[in-house]
């Protein structure tokens, strides 16, 4: 279940998406490379929990992605994880990363 009442933030400053919930902070950090963006990791707080916000965290990541015209390399273990389950979402990888998209 998502939060609508969560919005995510780009923190080009920190180089990472953001969602605020009181005092705590959800972020996936990205780094950009000349023909991909990085994202290397995650951190979802227990405050979010059920919330959807590492979904949405990964939708907005891949909206940047797309907006740059950049592919995606998910080397964070959640990013990856979301894209492999969404076959629709493996064209935007690099292409030396998506051999391990494959699921069993």
């Amino acid at each position: 279940m998502t939060d609508a009442s969560l919005n995510v933030i780009n923190n080009q400053a920190a180089h990472r998406f953001e969602v605020r919930l009181g005092d705590e902070t959800a972020f996936a950090e990205y780094r950009l490379e000349p023909d991909a963006i990085v994202f290397p990791h995650t951190v979802v707080p227990e405050a979010f929990a059920g919330k959807g916000v590492g979904g949405q965290l990964v939708q907005a990541g891949l909206a940047y992605a797309r907006e740059l015209h950049l592919l995606v390399k998910p080397t964070c273990p959640f990013f990856h994880a979301y894209i492999a389950k969404r076959p629709e979402l493996h064209e935007l990888v690099h292409p030396s990363m998506r051999a391990g998209l494959v699921t069993p």
